[in-house]
């Protein structure tokens, strides 16, 4: 767990300012292109009736209570990424919002149980444009901290050279030499014994009763994601379809899907959509991962039935979410998520 113990000392925060006030600059920096390029900063509520439905995704949950005594399970979100679709389906086509949110069971050098993401949205453009968002931002992000280069531990990016853009499948082929896209069906339906089979081979260790997703996530973790960002940006691009729950297939295979994360130094940063707008299948693919999550963890959140109900006049639209305090720690080199939060939470 990282060390939040009297971060408010003065001998402790001179350390931490020079890094604090470069976020104040990147921050400034950012809204000032949000501005330039007429999107509309949000403010998206935090309090809600359901935190989003991902089988990973830990929520804080509380309770209000109403006028008349009665209580109400409500949480805090995870994300404002229902709050601000519902602007979409509303009538915007440029938002933005640097959003406070929670995450339980999430602790340590990269992460923050209280973080800050930033989140945007374009109507009617395709998801491809949001990483050349990201490489603006990343470049915008080192001139404010008055830097040339992103860096965490010995690794450095250059966010001034072009990015690469890589596929997920052509990543598993690279640097663990599989063949992913043998392991799912036609129709992106997976197979876990394909994918084990091929653990395997390759000397990856996995635990009995693990599902396709558990076996991904232990390569990508174990294999893939330490390789990428390193000397220039990485995008990578068309993600499964069973891993991107609120991202539309892709039109040549719908194996994959309108999904990229953006990592520099071996962290991610982002995550960004080609957005679904299917009620029909946007439910189902919730249903689904409050089954596993049901499985895994003996609970399950409802769902936000409005959310579902303002995607039928939700317009295309392509999404992401960013890191914001992860940017600036990377921009600052700073060692630890903590060293670039004002306040940071201190935990049990």
């Amino acid at each position: 767990m990282t060390n939040t113990l009297n971060w408010w000392h003065p001998s402790r925060h001179e350390g931490r300012r020079p890094a604090l006030l470069a976020r104040n600059r990147v921050q400034a920096a950012l809204r000032g292109w949000f501005a330039d390029h007429d999107f509309v900063e949000v403010d998206p509520s935090a309090l809600v009736t359901s935190p989003g439905n991902e089988t990973h995704l830990h929520a804080f949950s509380t309770e209000a209570i109403g006028n008349e005594g009665t209580p109400h399970q409500m949480y805090l979100h995870t994300s404002p990424e229902f709050a601000m679709k519902k602007l979409l389906a509303a009538g915007e086509n440029r938002i933005a919002a640097f959003a406070h949110v929670w995450r339980n069971r999430e602790r340590g050098p990269l992460h923050s149980p209280e973080f800050t993401m930033l989140e945007w949205y374009r109507v009617g453009q395709d998801y491809s444009v949001l990483m050349d968002d990201c490489a603006t931002f990343a470049k915008l992000a080192v001139a404010a901290a008055r830097t040339d280069k992103l860096r965490y531990k010995s690794f450095e990016c250059d966010p001034a050279l072009p990015f690469e853009r890589l596929s997920v499948a052509d990543a598993f082929s690279q640097y663990a030499n599989m063949d992913l896209l043998a392991t799912l069906s036609t129709q992106g339906k997976p197979d876990q014994a394909a994918l084990a089979a091929q653990l395997v081979t390759q000397g990856i260790g996995f635990a009995e009763g693990d599902t396709w997703s558990d076996l991904f996530s232990r390569v990508l973790a174990e294999r893939i994601e330490p390789r990428l960002g390193h000397g220039r940006l990485t995008m990578l691009d068309r993600y499964p379809i069973a891993e991107a729950a609120l991202a539309r297939p892709c039109a040549d295979d719908p194996r994959c899907a309108e999904r990229f994360e953006v990592y520099a130094c071996g962290v991610e940063l982002a995550n960004g959509f080609g957005e679904l707008t299917s009620a029909t299948e946007q439910r189902k693919r919730f249903v689904a991962e409050m089954d596993e999550k049901e499985r895994l963890y003996a609970i399950r959140y409802p769902l936000d039935e409005e959310f579902l109900s303002a995607l039928a006049h939700m317009p295309d639209a392509a999404g992401i979410a960013m890191g914001f305090d992860r940017l600036v720690m990377l921009a600052t080199a700073a060692p630890t998520i903590d060293h670039v939060i004002w306040a940071p939470v201190a935990l049990p």
